[in-house]
């Protein structure tokens, strides 16, 4: 089992979202990151290098970026799909 934390940028994005959507993407990351988070899946995957994350996960329009160390994922940031737009805390990111 793998635990799993998160950066104060990830706590700050996640916090930009409405609860529910904020208790959504908590549970898909439970069920999604504990146990396999290095297993490339098709709404896992590995990303090419970037300054942000190693992999991503995909939970509908949702996007998560994590590391992982050990035992541990460590979350780096959450966002959403608005089109072929990344949106992280209302700002357009490009990975």
């Amino acid at each position: 089992m793998f635990s799993i934390e998160f950066t104060e940028s990830a706590i700050a994005d996640l916090s930009f979202l409405e609860r529910s959507e904020q208790r959504y993407v908590r549970d898909a990351l439970k069920l999604q990151l504990m146990a396999e988070p290095h297993v490339q899946t098709r709404n896992r995957k590995p990303l090419r290098p970037n300054e942000l994350a190693t992999w991503e996960l995909r939970i509908d329009a949702f996007r998560v970026f994590y590391d992982i160390d050990g035992g541990t994922v460590r979350v780096r940031a959450v966002g959403w799909k608005e089109h072929n737009r990344l949106m992280i805390r209302g700002q357009e990111f490009k990975l």
